[in-house]
């Protein structure tokens, strides 16, 4: 396997417009977990509703934790967020029978509690209902009318449902990483091991969404197509690619899935079957491995429609685009669709906050 991949997965509306710089502050990028469900204001977890600036999630519930006098594995959180960003989202912190800390004393460097209550049970991972994003992007070498008609296409077809590449590591780290894990049964921390897990089954699902471009299929359904909302995980399989089906891809109601490998059999079948398997086997050794960890399959639809894409042009050469985002849809996977965004190896602390979209 050619890491080097990892970045040339196909474009669907041509490729970017050109250049800028992303990232440069924290306030660059800013993130608002958005939960599907209220707090119950009473039970066993602590929910706290924490804005981190420059924080890795993880570490911030380990200091959680150690604040709370609880294991760390007591504290959990719905998903990670971005390190180099200002990120609000919620932690739960089990305290059954405690009396709740005094989270007002809390000094965590670029942490502050925005909100704080309980609820019965604890935040699982994944429990998200979307995410709201508003992204600077500065000194932007492009046509403001390409640019902008680019966004409104987006806004109405979506884009092609990547994962992102900080899924995988710094060039590939984490697809590598399970390449060894499966060639030479090396037993890893069980952090380590389910994120080696995650990137090889998403950079697998990457590959059939970019073939299925190339093939002119992308958002096109083809005999066998398992289909998938937007906002759930529910399916539609063995539906007959008619006139009814194609309107509702076409309205946005449903989208084509790809396969998150696993054991099992593939839930597609026909021309869609044929060609996920053999876009598959072309890595037998990461699929075998997934399948060898006990994974099973799974679909993810394989276009994203922001639920919100909104924009403006602060000055001539500084873009801000707010947008809501399905959860475990990458907001990069929006932007490479547009420009090639340049992100610095070290972002500044200042916190130069972008105007309001």
């Amino acid at each position: 396997m050619n890491v080097s991949l990892l970045s040339n997965n196909a474009y669907i509306w041509g490729k970017p417009l050109g250049h800028c710089r992303f990232k440069h502050v924290f306030s660059d990028f800013q993130v608002e977990e958005i939960l599907p469900f209220e707090p119950e204001d009473q039970g066993e977890h602590c929910y706290l509703y924490l804005q981190k600036t420059g924080q890795n999630t993880d570490w911030v519930a380990g200091q959680l934790a150690r604040y709370a006098g609880v294991k760390r594995s007591e504290v959990s959180y719905a998903g990670k967020k971005d390190r180099h960003a200002i990120t609000q989202q919620w932690f739960s912190i089990r305290l059954p029978g405690k009396e709740t800390p005094e989270w007002k004393n809390l000094d965590i460097e670029g942490v502050s509690v925005l909100q704080q209550t309980r609820h019965r049970k604890k935040l699982k991972n994944g429990v998200l209902q979307a995410n709201n994003f508003i992204i600077t992007l500065r000194d932007v070498e492009a046509d403001r009318l390409e640019v902008d008609q680019r966004l409104a296409r987006i806004r109405q077809n979506g884009v092609p449902n990547y994962f992102g590449s900080q899924r995988f590591g710094h060039n590939g780290h984490n697809i590598e990483k399970a390449r060894q894990m499966f060639e030479n049964h090396v037993r890893m921390p069980r952090n380590k091991r389910a994120m080696y897990l995650s990137a090889t089954r998403s950079w697998l699902f990457n590959q059939v969404v970019a073939e299925r471009i190339k093939q002119g299929i992308w958002d096109n359904p083809v005999a066998g197509d398992v289909f998938g909302f937007h906002d759930n995980h529910s399916i539609i399989r063995d539906a007959v690619v008619d006139e009814t089906i194609k309107a509702r891809v076409r309205a946005g109601e449903i989208s084509p899935t790809g396969p998150l490998w696993g054991e099992g059999a593939l839930l597609s079948t026909q021309v869609c079957h044929d060609l996920e398997q053999q876009i598959i086997a072309r890595f037998p050794d990461l699929s075998k491995g997934l399948v060898s960890a006990g994974l099973h399959q799974e679909r993810r639809v394989i276009r994203l429609i922001p639920d919100v894409l909104d924009w403006q042009w602060p000055t001539e050469h500084q873009l801000c685009i707010s947008m809501r985002l399905p959860k475990g849809c990458f907001a990069t996977s929006v932007l490479r669709e547009i420009l090639i965004c340049d992100e610095p190896a070290c972002v500044s602390h200042e916190q130069a906050l972008p105007a309001s979209c």
